[in-house]
């Protein structure tokens, strides 16, 4: 489990994941019964094709996160495009899972240090109080004296 951990943590795995979930929503509705179905554009190999491109896209985020942006941006197209060709974007959900997976994708950054926790900053907190330490104040700006 810890093994994992630390390989999801270096990658943007939330937002793979989530582009993956969009691909397959989205093909999962394309095979949904003729009444529930609604043919909005072409029906043809592009609404299969964007589909099975963002499945394609998201698992490469997890697999090869160095190309994460093109990836990313490339998988927002295809979302954005899916509204187009397969049933208003698996209707509605598959885009929104691809778009915001995209996002998510597009604005992680690796090597950055794990953010504590509120629980464990407020520990932090009470111990350097506790100990006397001035607390330096999280957020905000800094109470500067007014010298007259």
């Amino acid at each position: 489990m810890n093994r994992f951990r630390q390989w999801r943590g270096r990658r943007p795995f939330a937002g793979g994941l989530l582009l993956v979930l969009g691909g397959a929503e989205i093909l999962v509705t394309m095979k949904a019964p003729l009444p529930v179905i609604l043919h909005i554009g072409m029906q043809g190999l592009a609404g299969y094709l964007l589909p099975v491109l963002m499945t394609i896209c998201g698992l490469l985020i997890l697999f090869s996160p160095g190309q994460r942006l093109f990836y990313s941006l490339t998988g927002i197209l295809l979302s954005l495009g899916s509204w187009l060709t397969s049933n208003l974007g698996g209707f509605l959900v598959g885009l929104l899972l691809g778009a915001v997976g995209s996002c998510l994708t597009f604005g992680w950054l690796p090597d950055q240090p794990p953010r504590a926790s509120r629980r464990r900053r407020a520990r932090a907190r009470a111990a350097a109080q506790d100990a006397g330490e001035p607390v330096r104040a999280s957020g905000g700006t800094a109470q500067v004296p007014r010298v007259s």
